[in-house]
């Protein structure tokens, strides 16, 4: 792609207006590759990294970024060899997406979906910590013996998985819903935690990945994410990703 004025990219990412994009760099609030941009200057899309107080953007028009909130009984997988219903089967776009990292099959809610590999990479490196918050129904009333159990961590098969916070959202009756913050996202880790504490997960829903939130989308619906959604999950993985 050949290089074009910072303010017209700026615009067509969704920023501003070319004229309010123009205010921003005159006012210094832009950089481009760690330097202060200048008015005129020219970007490419392809290698450059630009900033807007100091979040980055995504300039890439060829880039795709998508919210699905996935129902239960979906797979997370481009390609299901018995012939399951997939999530890509449900964001009806000619690029090709891959989804950022799994939800199994009976597990619902956000899902992000790109073709931005460097970044969907970092989003689910485990060295980057990125937050992902879920929310379970589970037998109630919850304990502050089994609050305390999980917040020292669970031992399972595969290493110890720690919440970085676990709360009670609400109890009524012989129910409780779970806010847990998890910052990995290894298979049924969720599930297979509580269930070490005798907590059988009814229902369970991710509504948060990387500062981005589920809101109130409606299941099997999806949507592109927005320019500060997107530069909320670079800042989540310290800037990293391409474009």
């Amino acid at each position: 792609m050949a290089a074009e004025r910072l303010q017209k990219v700026m615009a067509a990412a969704g920023v501003a207006s070319r004229r309010a994009s123009e205010a921003l760099i005159v006012e210094g609030r832009v950089t481009v590759n760690g330097e202060g941009a200048q008015l005129g200057q020219k970007v490419d899309a392809a290698c450059d990294q630009v900033l807007v107080d100091g979040e980055r953007i995504n300039i890439d028009p060829d880039r795709v970024y998508v919210l699905l909130n996935k129902p239960r009984g979906v797979v997370t997988t481009a390609d299901d060899p018995e012939g399951r219903p997939a999530v890509v089967d449900l964001v009806n776009l000619p690029q090709r997406l891959f989804p950022v990292g799994r939800l199994d099959k009976d597990t619902e809610g956000l899902l992000l979906l790109t073709n931005d590999g460097e970044l969907a990479h970092a989003l689910m490196h485990p060295s980057f910590e990125v937050e992902r918050t879920y929310v379970a129904l589970v037998p109630g009333p919850v304990r502050k013996k089994v609050l305390a159990e999980l917040k020292a961590g669970i031992a399972l098969d595969d290493g110890l998985a720690k919440p970085r916070r676990v709360r009670v959202l609400e109890e009524e009756r012989n129910q409780a819903l779970l806010e847990v913050v998890m910052t990995e996202g290894r298979k049924r880790e969720v599930r297979r935690m509580l269930g070490q504490v005798g907590l059988k997960v009814e229902r369970l829903a991710r509504v948060a990945y990387g500062g981005v939130e589920l809101g109130d989308l409606r299941q099997g619906k999806w949507r592109f994410l927005t320019p500060p959604e997107i530069a909320r999950l670079y800042a989540a993985t310290g800037g990293s990703g391409a474009g």
